[in-house]
């Protein structure tokens, strides 16, 4: 389930990206709508606010947005159910051996605790 949602996340994107980048700009007509040729354009063109191209950009932006929702879900459900993953990490093994550290009498001393000791 979780390699669908991704697929369909992954073509979302790389249609929106064709979208946008085959759409006109907003401004591209708006010079000749002010001085000339034409009295029915306006500034947002003869289209009118919205086009085919922008229609479609919303619509996969929409499958985008879901998408990312189902896979934000689906990961929450997965990080639950492996919440307990460091209860099975080993612990180090404790190393008990002898250090000489110089005391009073230059005895041997056992070392039990994993800081090095500097002599």
């Amino acid at each position: 389930m979780e390699a669908l949602i991704l697929v369909l996340h992954v073509l979302a994107a790389v249609a929106i990206i064709a979208l946008v980048l085959l759409q006109q700009g907003k401004g591209a007509d708006a010079g000749a709508s002010f001085g000339g040729g034409g009295a029915s354009q306006t500034v947002f063109g003869s289209q009118g606010g919205s086009s085919f191209f922008g229609k479609m950009t919303a619509l996969f932006a929409l499958v985008f947005f879901l998408t990312s929702f189902g896979l934000a879900f689906y990961a929450s459900q997965q990080a639950k159910s492996v919440s307990g993953a460091l209860d099975y990490v080993p612990s180090a093994p404790q190393v008990e051996e002898t250090v000489g550290l110089p005391e009073l009498g230059g005895r041997s001393k056992k070392a039990t605790s994993d800081i090095p000791v500097t002599e």
